[in-house]
């Protein structure tokens, strides 16, 4: 039987440790897909965030709308919200799940040349949408680069993380503290 997240490993003869056990493992080490046949349908949301740091000239160009190859943010912004729709065909245990809602920012920040993405996905079902959040930052940042590494092939991602999430068995969790 599959080990659930709020079990954990037992070494023989001690007390059990504050190690869970990782649920993409069975009980064999090999690697599956998590069942969540039995779990219940719950509203699932997850917020993920990054950005992109580039020359002041790539990101006036950004900013301007000059860019050769068209609107930067918004082909970026289709990009992210086509990735979140595949992150099950990108990661080999992500199950493929039916987004509600996958809503794409931007925020251009002048001082430091840097562009930051935030995602939020939604679905309603029986595993949490964290995957598709991140896949869709990392494309819609990945896509910037790609649209502007002719005039800037020094740009540097960073900061991709799940910043929300809420719904499902653990309930609601916010980076760096507890919801508010």
């Amino acid at each position: 039987m599959a080990a659930t997240r709020t079990e954990f490993m037992t070494q023989s003869g001690t007390p059990p440790t504050l190690t869970p056990i990782l649920t993409h493992f069975d009980a064999d080490g090999q690697a599956h897909m998590v069942d969540v046949g039995d779990k219940r349908e719950t509203r699932r949301v997850a917020v993920a965030q990054g950005r992109i740091t580039m020359q002041p000239a790539t990101f006036a160009m950004i900013q301007s709308g000059t860019a050769k190859k068209g609107d930067v943010l918004g082909i970026a912004r289709i990009a992210a919200i086509q990735a979140s729709k595949r992150a099950s065909e990108l990661i080999p245990l992500c199950h493929p799940i039916a987004l509600t809602r996958v809503a794409v920012e931007f925020a251009l920040d002048a001082p430091a040349s840097a562009v930051a993405c935030s995602v939020t996905a939604e679905t309603v079902g029986r595993t949490g949408v964290e995957m598709e959040a991140l896949t869709a930052v990392s494309v819609a940042l990945l896509t910037i680069y790609d649209m502007c590494k002719a005039v800037d092939r020094g740009m540097r991602m960073d900061g991709i993380q799940l910043v929300e999430k809420l719904g499902g068995k653990s309930g609601h969790w916010v980076a760096g503290g507890n919801p508010a």
